[in-house]
């Protein structure tokens, strides 16, 4: 269960997105505000609500999540009219890849959608999903963390889906090498980088970390901890592409020299290769998200004990930030038949306390209500793995700490297939990352215009 999860959220996908499904007369992207904001459409009354909530109805739902089903129970014994069909059309990018031919073909899609965060607005561009205002979403922004909330609102106020889960960043480590070579938990990336360098003279055979070169997610969380805004969409015609600026330039030439003299590997990821390096102790540290934990807990079951949980370390040792990598929202597609039996079944299973309790703890999702942050039943829970620290309550408080300005593109596969091919491409051959983040730049500025974007940064 867990290595498909983690897959979903890494996968870098081909680019699928065509110029004619990035038509500028779309609707706005996730993430930020605009001065051409959108009036939603005329808001659907408690009457009409409490209608088609009592009237027989079919809902298809495709989600990839494991044993969905039993939230998805909680809700039809609410709303025993209505039945969800739970399909599961792939994880991330071949979901993606299903739902935009069936709405090209007019036919075949679903209801509701699970939709990744960095996905809202490819989907929200092309006209495929629907605001959620008119069905009361807007009223449940407070139940959010901010910075969740704000991943699926759109640049004219839209609320494009209901967030589901959540991966704000931190870092697992391996106590007992920090112990034996007298390692003190970095506070700030130059302690982490003077470590790094001092592990590996001791002992080549351990490094530091792991920066997969084909982790696009992690490049984009560690662009987010740092206050990087690789991309924003003023408006619908717009984008503005900062994906070299200088403190970029200060987190290549930071990794990249990290890279060169050896003290970080750059392994493949989620293989295993890389799961038998986990167990033989080859990595002192994990710079992962708070899906990460549990996924290593099953994945890593030799090392039970030996890890800790701590926050990522800061280029400002007087702040105290992070970044995300992961987490999804439940959308409602645009032409479906069902808009309010499908908008209350994402309003009920991302805000019910034992609907999203169950993700919680059963498929071990990490929580984006207010609520469930708060439940001590959860947050004070403490994991053996890690010596009996509450590891949950570690990263709650850090999803306190992510930044609610940041953005994704309107052409993410494009994105993050490029990032492959530059910044990835220079961590596998040990090159010059700072020169890869130009090319990176002339790419996605090159590829916007193509696209009839007006392009600034």
């Amino acid at each position: 269960m867990f290595m498909n999860r983690l897959r979903r959220r890494t996968a870098v996908g081909t680019t699928l997105v065509l110029a004619a499904a990035l038509a500028l007369a779309a609707c706005g992207g996730g993430g930020g505000s605009s001065s051409n904001a959108a009036s939603p459409a005329q808001t659907i009354s408690q009457a009409d609500i409490d209608k088609a909530m009592s009237t027989p109805t079919q809902l298809t739902f495709w989600t990839w999540v494991p044993n969905i089903q039993k939230e998805v129970d909680l809700f039809e014994q609410k709303y025993p009219a209505i039945k969800v069909k739970v399909v599961n059309a792939g994880q991330g990018t071949p979901q993606y890849t299903k739902l935009r031919t069936a709405l090209k073909a007019g036919t075949g899609f679903p209801d509701a959608v699970q939709i990744e965060f960095q996905y809202i607005p490819t989907f929200s561009l092309t006209k495929s999903l629907m605001d959620l205002r008119p069905y009361g979403a807007a009223a449940l922004k407070d139940k959010f963390v901010p910075w969740t909330w704000q991943q699926v609102v759109g640049s004219g106020g839209q609320v494009w889906a209901i967030p589901q889960d959540s991966g704000p960043m931190g870092m697992l480590y391996r106590k007992d090498i920090f112990d034996k070579y007298g390692i003190a938990v970095p506070k700030t990336w130059d302690q982490f980088a003077a470590a790094a360098r001092k592990l590996h003279a001791a002992a080549p055979n351990i490094s530091m970390t792991n920066l997969a070169q084909s982790q696009a997610g992690v490049w984009f969380g560690l662009l987010w901890q740092a206050g990087v805004k690789p991309f924003e969409t003023p408006s619908t015609d717009s984008v503005k592409i900062d994906l070299n600026g200088a403190d970029s330039k200060k987190i290549a030439d930071y990794w990249g020299g990290l890279i060169k003299d050896g003290s970080v590997s750059t392994d493949a990821d989620f293989n295993d290769q890389w799961y038998q390096a986990l167990n033989r102790g080859k990595y002192a540290t994990w710079l992962t998200a708070a899906w990460g934990p549990v996924f290593l807990e099953g994945s890593a079951k030799a090392t039970s004990g030996k890890w800790r949980a701590a926050p990522l370390p800061q280029w400002d040792a007087s702040k105290n930030v992070s970044g995300n990598w992961g987490g999804s929202t439940t959308a409602v597609v645009q032409g479906t038949k069902n808009a309010i039996a499908a908008a209350k079944l994402a309003e009920f299973i991302n805000t019910d306390p034992a609907s999203t309790k169950m993700f919680a703890t059963q498929q071990f999702l990490f929580p984006v209500t207010k609520a469930l942050l708060a439940d001590t039943s959860f947050v004070d829970k403490p994991l053996p793995f890690y010596g009996g620290q509450p590891v949950n309550k570690l990263f709650a408080g850090i999803s306190d700490t992510v930044d609610t300005k940041f953005q994704w593109p309107p052409f993410l596969d494009q994105a993050y297939s490029d990032w492959g091919e530059t910044v990835g491409k220079s961590f596998a051959n040990k090159g010059d990352t700072s020169a890869a983040l130009d090319q990176w730049q002339s790419r996605e500025t090159t590829y916007a215009k193509n696209q009839g974007f007006k392009v600034g940064q």
